[in-house]
C-alpha cells in the first residue's frame, strides 16, 4: 500500500470515528470531491507524478482538523498531516510542503505558488458544480447546527452571490478556462433566485410575510434539510460500500496471483527430497492465501431475501419497498399498488428510508468487519510465510 492509499484509509478512519455527524458538508464526502478535483486540475496543468502526489496528500488532509472544530482547522490539519507522514517515513521536505499547501486553503489567503493555486481551485471547485445549490444547502444546515447561524432563503442567496462574485476567484489556468464559466452559470442561477425572492418580499404584506416565513421554517426548510440528509447519507453508504468492494477485489487478485505462482513454481518441485524443507512454508503461504480469499469473498457476497410480500405487510408497514430483495419475485401490478400505497403516507415513506439506511449500515458493518479480518489474515500469513521460508533456508545451510 503506497503513501496515498495509507493516507486515504487514515483520513477515512478518523472521519468515521471522530467527526461529529453534525458536519454534513465538511466530511469525507467533501474531501473525496477535492481529491478528485486536484487530480483533474493537476493533470490538466501538466504536473509530474511527484508533485501530484504531494497535492493529493494535501487534499486528503486539508479538512481533517474539523474533527476538533472549524476554528483554525487548517493549522491543525497541517500538523496532523506532518505527524502521519513522518510516522510513515515520508520525506520531511515533502511533508512540510503538504502542510504549507493545506494552510493556503484558507479563503482569506491568496495562493502564490502553482501548487497552492491548484489546491485552492480544487477546494472551491464546487462553485462550478452543477449541483452547487444542493451542496450549498448542506453547508447552510451544517452552520445552523454547529454554529447556530440561521439564514432566510434570500439572505443565504445574497451571501452565496457575494462569495462567488466578490470573495472568490480561480487561480489556475484550468480554473480560469474550465471552471469559471460554470461558476458564472451558478451566479446567474443565484441572481434569478434573488430576484424572485425580493419580488415576493416586496409584494407580501407584513403579516403575510411573517406567516410565510413561519410556515417555511416549520415545513419547507426542514423538509429540504431532511431530503438532503437522506441523499447525502445514502451517497456516503454507497461510496463506503464501493471502497470496501474495491479493497476486497485487490486482495482477491493479489492472493490469486500468489496461489497461481505457488502452483506453477513451488509445488511441482516439492516431490524432490532436496526441497523437503520448502513444504511447510509453502503450505503456510497457500493456506493463508486461501483463508484471505475466503474472507474477501465473504465480504462481497450478496444476501438476497425471499422477494415476496403480502398486502397485509404493506398495510402494517412491514416491507421496505426500496430494497429489491423484498419484491423481486412480485408481479408488477402488486409492486405498483404497494408503491402507490406507500407514497400516500409520508410517515411510511420516511420510515422506509430510515430502515433502508439502517440495514445498509448493517451490511457495511459486516463488510468492514470481514475486510478487517481479511487484512489481518493476509498480513499475518505473509509475515509467517516469509519467516518460515527464511527459517527453512537457514536450516538447510
Amino acid at each position: 500500500m503506497n503513501i496515498v492509499q495509507k493516507a486515504e484509509s487514515y483520513v477515512f478512519g478518523l472521519f468515521k470515528d471522530k467527526l461529529s455527524p453534525d458536519y454534513i458538508y465538511h466530511n469525507f464526502n467533501h474531501t473525496l470531491r477535492v481529491v478528485n478535483s486536484v487530480r483533474i486540475i493537476a493533470e490538466a496543468e501538466g504536473l509530474n507524478e511527484e508533485d501530484i502526489e504531494v497535492l493529493v496528500l494535501a487534499a486528503w488532509f486539508h479538512d481533517l482538523g474539523y474533527i476538533e472544530g472549524p476554528v483554525n482547522h487548517e493549522v491543525r490539519s497541517g500538523q496532523m498531516a506532518i505527524e502521519f507522514l513522518t510516522e510513515n517515513g515520508y520525506p520531511e521536505e515533502k511533508a512540510d510542503r503538504v502542510a504549507l499547501l493545506i494552510k493556503a486553503t484558507k479563503l482569506e489567503i491568496d495562493p502564490h505558488t502553482r501548487d497552492e493555486m491548484i489546491l485552492r481551485d480544487a477546494d472551491c471547485s464546487h462553485f462550478a458544480d452543477t449541483h452547487y445549490c444542493q451542496l450549498s444547502e448542506l453547508l447552510r444546515e451544517e452552520w445552523k447546527v454547529t454554529q447556530h447561524k440561521e439564514f432566510t432563503d434570500l439572505e443565504w442567496a445574497l451571501i452565496n452571490r457575494n462569495v462567488l462574485m466578490n470573495k472568490h476567484r480561480f487561480f489556475s489556468n484550468y480554473g480560469k478556462e474550465k471552471l469559471q464559466p460554470l461558476k458564472e452559470t451558478n451566479i446567474a442561477v443565484l441572481q434569478s433566485a434573488i430576484c424572485v425572492l425580493q419580488d415576493e418580499k416586496g409584494k407580501a404584506p407584513k403579516e403575510k410575510k411573517e406567516k410565510k416565513n413561519k410556515d417555511k421554517d416549520k415545513s419547507e426548510r426542514p423538509e429540504r434539510g431532511i431530503d438532503t440528509v437522506f441523499r447525502v447519507t445514502l451517497n456516503n453508504h454507497t461510496r463506503l460500500s464501493e471502497i470496501a468492494d474495491s479493497k476486497a477485489n485487490i486482495l482477491l487478485s493479489v492472493n490469486a496471483i500468489i496461489i497461481s505462482i505457488a502452483l506453477t513454481t513451488l509445488i511441482p518441485k516439492l516431490d524432490n527430497p532436496s526441497n523437503a524443507h520448502l513444504i511447510t512454508p509453502t503450505l503456510i503461504l497457500m493456506i493463508s492465501s486461501m483463508i484471505t480469499i475466503i474472507f474477501a469473498i465473504r465480504s462481497t457476497q450478496p444476501k438476497v431475501t425471499s422477494g415476496v410480500f403480502t398486502r397485509k405487510d404493506i398495510e402494517d408497514r412491514k416491507v421496505n419497498l426500496l430494497f429489491f430483495g423484498n419484491f423481486h419475485k412480485m408481479p408488477l401490478e402488486e409492486y405498483d399498488w404497494a408503491m402507490n400505497e406507500m407514497m400516500k403516507d409520508r410517515d411510511y415513506i420516511y420510515g422506509t428510508m430510515i430502515k433502508d439506511l439502517y440495514f445498509l449500515g448493517l451490511v457495511l458493518n459486516r463488510k468492514y468487519k470481514l475486510l478487517r479480518a481479511t487484512y489481518i489474515v493476509f498480513t499475518v500469513g505473509i509475515i509467517v510465510s516469509v519467516m518460515a521460508f527464511v527459517y527453512a533456508f537457514i536450516n538447510v545451510i
